[in-house]
């Protein structure tokens, strides 16, 4: 995935090199996008927060998670980009 924070809202935006692209209204500092991020995963996937956790990329725009609790197609279904 490729976060963008601070953004004026939360909202799957759509590809970028590869990559699902979200946009955050969190600022990226002391993990409060990590955070945000995770939340949302888990809101829009309709799983539990602790089911999201975040592999790789703390630092960086490029994040990789570990989901559990969801099967790969509902997954897809469930993140397709806003409209």
């Amino acid at each position: 995935m490729h976060a963008q924070p601070g953004a004026k809202r939360d909202s799957i935006v759509g590809e970028y090199n590869g990559r699902l692209k979200l946009s955050l209204n969190a600022p990226p500092v002391d993990g409060k996008a990590n955070a945000k991020l995770c939340s949302f995963l888990a809101e829009r996937l309709g799983i539990p927060k602790n089911a999201v956790r975040l592999v790789s990329g703390e630092t960086n725009r490029a994040k990789r998670f570990s989901i559990s609790g969801i099967d790969a197609a509902a997954a897809l279904t469930a993140l397709r980009p806003d409209a």
